[in-house]
């Protein structure tokens, strides 16, 4: 196991910097596209690709290729939402998005603006959907590129930094040929087991403030009269 580590380890280090980032950012960008990002897995190759930096430096070139990529793709779903939003939405593949998912992320960015824009790059399926949404409103671009800077720069920070750690630990275990691999895939595990749970809580709070903003939508429309009922009342 330690030798098969080292030479996975190996190849990720032996590809170029600036390719590997440039994946990176790639990833990202497609992850944070309509439709593509339900199945591009940008988080991972993220890790990958952290598993190479060696110094500050290399953690700011991939940071700051990671941080292009979502704001280049977070840009083009917003834009997306604003020119084409009701037509994808309708389209088949906007219906096999599901009308749920869309509802959520209609709500969410209704009653929560950029709150719902920031919170929505931790979440699975609203990542992608988020942007379109906000683009379908009457949000401004300046507010919506404001806080998914704010939200990118932090999922990124989170991910290099752990994808970093992991990589220099296993300069630590790879002496250990007996139990060093073992230590580090624990490691790894632990690492992927934090990032599930943290996920699941911060998608555990979208979901209550969802629901509370669909209950007050609800409510506010339980309060509006129809137009017969209102002219009764003047009579």
């Amino acid at each position: 196991m330690t030798e098969f580590i080292t030479w996975l380890l190996a190849i990720v280090q032996s590809v170029d910097p600036f390719l590997r980032n440039l994946l990176a950012s790639s990833a990202i960008f497609a992850e944070t596209s309509l439709f593509i990002g339900l199945l591009i897995p940008g988080d991972t190759v993220v890790l990958v690709a952290s598993s190479a930096v060696r110094d500050f430096g290399d953690f700011a070139f991939l940071l700051l290729s990671v941080l292009l990529g979502s704001l280049v793709g977070e840009s083009v779903g917003f834009w997306v939402g604003r020119l084409f939003g009701e037509r994808i939405r309708r389209s088949r593949l906007g219906q096999k998005i599901g009308e749920k998912n869309w509802q959520m992320a209609d709500t969410f960015v209704e009653t929560r603006g950029g709150i719902a824009v920031a919170v929505s790059r931790f979440l699975p399926v609203l990542h992608s959907l988020v942007p379109v949404v906000a683009g379908m409103t009457r949000m401004t671009y300046r507010t919506f590129i404001s806080w998914t800077a704010a939200a990118c720069a932090v999922w990124a920070g989170a991910y290099i930094s752990l994808g970093w750690f992991a990589g220099a630990s296993w300069a630590n275990f790879a002496s250990d040929l007996k139990w060093g691999g073992v230590i580090f895939v624990a490691l790894i595990l632990v690492i992927a087991v934090l990032i599930h749970f943290g996920k699941k809580r911060i998608e555990k709070s979208a979901e209550a403030m969802i629901e509370k903003g669909e209950r007050a939508r609800a409510a506010l429309a339980g309060a509006e009269p129809l137009d017969g009922q209102e002219g009764e009342a003047k009579n």
